[in-house]
């Protein structure tokens, strides 16, 4: 089971919530820590993801995940409604790199991708998932004005009376905030979902699977030792110095073997050649 899967069965899925895209990140600035923090840096891993609930009316959120050193499980930190996020901040608009921003009402977030392919696929999908949320909350508005609970108070006229206080009132509690901001991020990115950017996203869910490949490959190759580097290790220790003396001997005791043994073949193949002789002269003497 990869991460993904991982992090929606242990997080999202006992929500009741659906998760569209989980990225691992690390912070591209050192955030200032507070004393009392004893988890220090390397001891977990973060992503960022991005789901939605299941029941209506339906939720977007932007949620924190975190994976500690040493545990199979995963553990959401941190959540934000889509209300609550402002501004998505590419950082260049013109190439393809793993820096972003994500800016809330009441924090900046300033992250670092695995890679530049994983950022594009967290920031075109939260942009398709943003759009249908928003045009949702916009139907689901005209719907109500529709069925006359929210009458539409003509500019130039007050009505002071308390019913028109309470409509008013109520009209603005479901008046939908600002949607996000996507800025400095490559237009292929901020469309809306088509033949294009689906393949778009096959293509960078592909770089992303190559990278992991890669960096598991080397992480791999950095965890195993060439024989050159343990035999350098094992001589820097006096009991490396005597197996190393040890492994020499009965090499070199090897080799003088292999010489005798083939020695003594050649003496008998000899031995065998000089009794064939002595035999045959032995039958022409006696004719």
């Amino acid at each position: 089971m990869n991460s993904q899967s991982a992090i929606n069965k242990d997080v999202f899925i006992p929500c009741d919530e659906r998760m569209l895209v989980a990225v691992e990140v690390r912070r591209r600035k050192k955030k200032r820590m507070s004393f009392l923090s004893h988890v220090s840096k390397g001891e977990y891993a973060t992503f960022i993801c991005v789901s939605v609930t299941n029941t209506r009316p339906l939720q977007l959120i932007i949620s924190k995940v975190k994976q500690f050193r040493g545990s199979s499980s995963f553990t959401r930190t941190s959540q934000w409604m889509v209300e609550q996020l402002r501004q998505v901040n590419g950082i260049n608009p013109n190439k393809d790199i793993p820096e972003f921003d994500l800016v809330f009402v009441n924090t900046v977030d300033q992250w670092v991708a695995s890679s530049a392919a994983e950022k594009c696929i967290l920031i075109q999908i939260l942009y398709s998932a943003c759009q249908t949320y928003w045009k949702g909350k916009a139907g689901s508005l005209v719907k109500v004005n529709r069925q006359g609970t929210l009458p539409v108070v003509e500019a130039g006229h007050s009505d002071s009376s308390p019913s028109s206080r309470t409509r008013q009132v109520r009209r603005k509690s479901l008046v939908v905030s600002k949607p996000p901001e996507f800025i400095n991020c490559p237009s292929k990115l901020t469309r809306d979902m088509s033949d294009a950017t689906t393949m778009n996203l096959f293509i960078y869910r592909c770089k992303a699977f190559m990278n992991h490949l890669k960096n598991k490959i080397v992480a791999n190759q950095r965890r195993l030792p060439s024989k050159g580097q343990t035999e350098e290790r094992a001589t820097r220790s006096p009991m490396g110095n005597i197996v190393h003396r040890m492994n020499v001997a009965v090499g070199e005791r090897g080799d003088r073997l292999t010489t005798a043994e083939d020695k003594t073949l050649g003496l008998v193949h000899a031995a065998h050649q000089l009794a064939d002789n002595a035999h045959k002269r032995a039958l022409k003497s006696t004719k």
